[in-house]
């Protein structure tokens, strides 16, 4: 194995040459919003390339654009939202937030609504509300499915609703609203206090702040930087390179997709590893020959092709 290819692109699923259609993950993206159209379509387009269904839900003015870009996705089924309790239950995992808009704090606190199903959801009016309700609903509801979350559900989660073994994919600003919202957090005994107050949390390097919150809560922090910083409750990896051209808008919804798609099959952390891994040496490939001047776009389509190189070497 190369030197500095992550042992988790060794231990990554790969399908075995006898497997039938559906047996190499099934796939829930649920996001978009009638603001950003474009972000929860590279998800898909990315994880479409790894797994072999992907289910896809969004508003319908995106289902129907969705619909009329099958080729891009051929073993994909959008999905109206008031169905999708039915595809949560048959897919491996289930990516929410792509595209999505968060509601203001005051919103949220005037709102008065009694949320029974999905149709209760798909009858308020403000999107972002139905993003706050939508995304408590349902982590609420199916704690024992492979989560992950992503954006806009990211911005409207609460601590604890955080399903067991969920995937969070925060950049800076969003680890900071999680930690904001999170109201204490347990210490490891080598630093001689049982409890922490926020503040003490957050005057901690960046590291270990990912690390605390993903051991209080059992999930997995993949948190997005010019170093991806990736945390399980019992593990932790630093993963770097990448260049400016990733700063780019859309970026980290292909990363969304791609570490949901790895999480169909794959443990949390191995999934995490290799997305980030995979998607900034894509980066750095794009970057080689086209310098800083490629998109979200380019980044799927030259991921397939890093990865094929990656997992030759692994």
């Amino acid at each position: 194995m190369k030197k500095d290819l992550p042992k988790e692109i060794q231990d990554l699923y790969l399908p075995d040459s006898s497997s039938h259609k559906g047996q190499n993950g099934r796939l829930l993206i649920i996001g978009g919003s009638r603001l950003f159209h474009a972000a929860s379509f590279w998800s898909l387009k990315v994880a479409s390339r790894i797994v072999d269904l992907v289910h896809y839900s969004s508003i319908e003015e995106n289902n129907r654009i969705v619909q009329r870009l099958k080729e891009e996705f051929r073993d994909g089924i959008v999905v109206p939202r008031v169905e999708i309790e039915s595809y949560i239950n048959e897919d491996d995992c289930i990516l929410i937030g792509p595209g999505m808009i968060r509601a203001e704090e005051a919103e949220i606190r005037n709102s008065k609504f009694e949320i029974r199903n999905l149709a209760d959801i798909e009858s308020i009016n403000s999107e972002g509300l139905q993003t706050y309700h939508l995304t408590r609903y349902l982590l609420q509801k199916y704690p024992h499915k492979k989560w992950v979350i992503d954006a806009g559900a990211l911005q409207m989660l609460d601590p604890d609703w955080i399903p067991k073994s969920a995937i969070l994919t925060p950049h800076k600003r969003e680890f900071k609203l999680l930690k904001l919202k999170t109201k204490n957090i347990k210490l490891p005994p080598s630093l001689k206090l049982r409890r922490t107050s926020k503040t003490k949390m957050q005057n901690a390097k960046l590291e270990e702040q990912v690390k605390l919150f993903a051991k209080e809560h059992d999930c997995t922090i993949l948190l997005k930087g010019e170093v991806d910083y990736i945390s399980s409750p019992n593990k932790f990896r630093e993963i770097k390179g990448g260049n400016a051209g990733m700063t780019k808008g859309g970026t980290g919804d292909v990363l969304a997709g791609l570490v949901s798609a790895f999480y169909c099959k794959n443990d949390a952390f191995t999934a995490s590893v290799t997305a980030s891994y995979v998607n900034k040496k894509a980066g750095d490939d794009l970057f080689e020959k086209m310098g800083y001047w490629f998109n979200a776009s380019d980044l799927t389509d030259q991921i397939p092709v890093t990865m094929k190189k990656l997992v030759s070497e692994g």
